[in-house]
């Protein structure tokens, strides 16, 4: 039934669009511009802007320690799965392979020393 009333509403939204054509649409686009550039919504619009500039920096660092909680959230829930599964409590999946070794600072600023580590294959 509801199926049934979605394609008749979006039929006779259709057909009553069509009937009132380009020049009611002309019409809705000419008032919609007029509002626009209205003084009190230009006005408006200005102070806006000028509040978002401001109060910019603050809005990203909180966006920043939102984002840095959630890691801390997920870390403490990566940790909290791999304790049970240490404790067997649960089993937790296990892969297979050898962690590199990150490379000494010297070497990661000097790009032109070749690099002789191979990547790790988890499947072994």
């Amino acid at each position: 039934m509801s199926k049934l009333t979605f394609a008749v509403g979006i039929a006779a939204g259709y057909v009553l669009g069509a009937r009132a054509g380009r020049g009611r649409y002309e019409q809705i686009k000419q008032l919609a511009g007029r509002a626009w550039n209205h003084p009190a919504v230009a006005e408006q619009r200005q102070k806006t802007t000028a509040q978002i500039k401001e109060r910019g920096p603050e809005v990203a660092a909180a966006a920043g320690q939102a984002a840095v909680k959630g890691m801390g959230q997920a870390a403490k829930s990566a940790a909290t799965a791999g304790f049970q599964a240490a404790v067997g409590r649960r089993p937790g999946p296990v892969v297979n392979g050898e962690l590199q070794e990150p490379a000494a600072p010297s070497q990661a600023a000097d790009r032109t020393t070749p690099t002789t580590s191979e990547p790790v294959d988890a499947t072994r």
